[in-house]
């Protein structure tokens, strides 16, 4: 059996084949379809700390930002992180990203990369990012855009859990908007057992910064009951 890293490297290689078309003026970003150096570097970070067959947890964002996971298709893992805290160089501008910047001072109190990613699989609701007139944009920020992401959706979270992630608990970044769509469409398909939801980096980073602290502490305690 191939072990997590190529299979999950096979699922989103995949997933480029089930896009829907987008609203006018929404634009995907598809680095792994369109960047060779994001291809190389995903591959590298699978093989890294997926190379296994252990399950995983999940834990789903909302969809990827141009300066994060939308460079890298590494979710909250920005290129700075990438190279310094995952040992990974890459040739990518090094912008930093708020929410990578959360998540990894999460990462370092799990116990280190290592502790952590043989846990969770950090992820996307929509697996690939979108921007509208130069900026990010989310999935549920506009109805049709939101509908017209349901089979992706679907689709994206059946191959996870195909690959053997954990179905009893998935938790969800953002008590808003992803939370209430990610619990609504759970009751409907019935992906997981529970979806809990955790505070989103990025609102954490720009409006409780002060706090930081203890939101880290916070997420640890909920993701290791």
């Amino acid at each position: 059996m191939a072990t997590i890293d190529n299979r999950l490297h096979q699922h989103f290689t995949d997933l480029h084949d089930h896009l829907p078309p987008v609203p006018d003026g929404v634009e995907w970003l598809l680095p792994l379809q369109t960047l060779p150096e994001t291809s190389r570097v995903f591959k590298a970070f699978l093989a890294k700390y997926y190379h296994d067959e252990r399950p995983r947890t999940l834990i789903l964002g909302i969809n990827p930002g141009r300066f994060g996971a939308g460079v890298t298709n590494v979710a909250f893992t920005d290129p700075v992180r990438l190279e310094r805290e995952c040992g990974i160089p890459n040739s990518f501008d090094k912008k930093e990203e708020l929410s990578a910047q959360f998540i990894y001072k999460v990462v370092h109190g799990y116990g280190g990369l290592e502790a952590f990613y043989s846990q969770f699989f950090l992820n996307s609701v929509v697996p690939f990012g979108f921007v509208k007139n130069g900026v990010n944009y989310n999935y549920y920020d506009e109805k049709p855009l939101q509908e017209a992401m349901l089979p992706l959706i679907r689709y994206h979270l059946n191959g996870l859990l195909s690959l053997g992630m954990n179905r009893e608990v998935c938790f969800c970044l953002g008590e808003g908007q992803n939370f209430k769509f990610l619990s609504k469409f759970n009751q409907q398909e019935g992906f997981f057992d529970r979806v809990v939801p955790l505070p989103h980096p990025r609102f954490i980073m720009q409006y409780r910064r002060k706090r930081v602290e203890e939101f880290v502490e916070f997420y640890l305690k909920t993701l290791k009951q």
